[in-house]
């Protein structure tokens, strides 16, 4: 499973009732050809417009199995623009995914493989997902997880990832156990939640405050966006491993496999 933002997908239903009207729409625009202009010599019957509808109604009501079809071979369609995407993406923007100014390392910065998350703090799949990236890390030092920070589910977690971006431009080294702290903490965080832990840590409430408003945070989260949208990234948490991109809280057992295989 993971966090979906909250405007990402229409709901089966709503999909499903487009899919209809598609069906629909094409059928009568069919059937319209069928009747020819109203100025045509030609002997092709005319249709008036409720007589098309009520024969497209009539044949789908009967045919029911038509929207199904139709549903499929537009999500096959759909399916594989969105994996043309990723892979432009993969390959145009291979350094901003693995080697952004603006990412944070946690594990060893040498490693060889390198896993990338998106994350949000309030999402409670990547907090779960939190003992999978920690046992990784604890059973291979040649492995480093880029976190790609990308606040989706509300102004109380683009608050937490400002103040995130502030302490990454300031206190680098404070990063990885603010993350866990953060990411790990009950209840919903905020900016008051974020600056109580990185204070805890070690940092200047103030010197934080101060550098809340530095453009690079949005430059930082515009980045991710972008990047989110060309790999079909639509809620968190998510991974690329290699030219991989897996989606959602998938547990050790399946992101291991396509670990191995990026190590090789």
């Amino acid at each position: 499973m993971m966090q979906r933002h909250p405007f990402d997908l229409p709901e089966p239903k709503r999909a499903m009732r487009r899919t209809a009207q598609a069906v629909a729409a094409a059928g009568m625009m069919g059937l319209l050809a069928l009747s020819g202009p109203a100025n045509s010599e030609e002997t092709t019957p005319n249709l008036d417009r409720a007589a098309v509808e009520q024969i497209v109604r009539d044949y789908l009501l009967a045919n029911p199995e038509l929207m199904l079809e139709v549903q499929q071979a537009l999500e096959a369609k759909q399916d594989a623009l969105r994996l043309a995407a990723q892979k432009k993406t993969l390959d145009e923007q291979h350094a901003t995914i693995y080697d952004s100014k603006y990412q944070m390392v946690i594990g060893n910065p040498q490693a060889k493989t390198t896993i990338v998350e998106f994350f949000d703090y309030n999402c409670g799949f990547c907090r779960r997902a939190l003992a999978d990236m920690n046992r990784i890390l604890e059973d291979n030092d040649d492995i480093k997880f880029v976190l790609k920070e990308f606040p989706v589910l509300g102004e109380a977690s683009l608050a937490a990832h400002r103040v995130s971006m502030s302490l990454i431009r300031n206190y680098p080294e404070l990063y990885p156990d603010f993350h866990r702290e953060l990411l790990g903490h009950d209840g919903r965080k905020d900016g008051d939640v974020a600056l109580e832990i990185a204070g805890r840590l070690g940092a200047d409430r103030q010197t934080l405050l101060d550098d809340l408003d530095n453009p690079e945070s949005m430059a930082a989260f515009s980045e991710v966006y972008e990047l989110a949208d060309g790999l079909g990234v639509t809620g968190t948490p998510s991974y690329v491993i290699g030219n991989e991109v897996i989606f959602g809280a998938v547990g050790y057992d399946r992101l291991k496999p396509s670990i191995d295989k990026a190590v090789q």
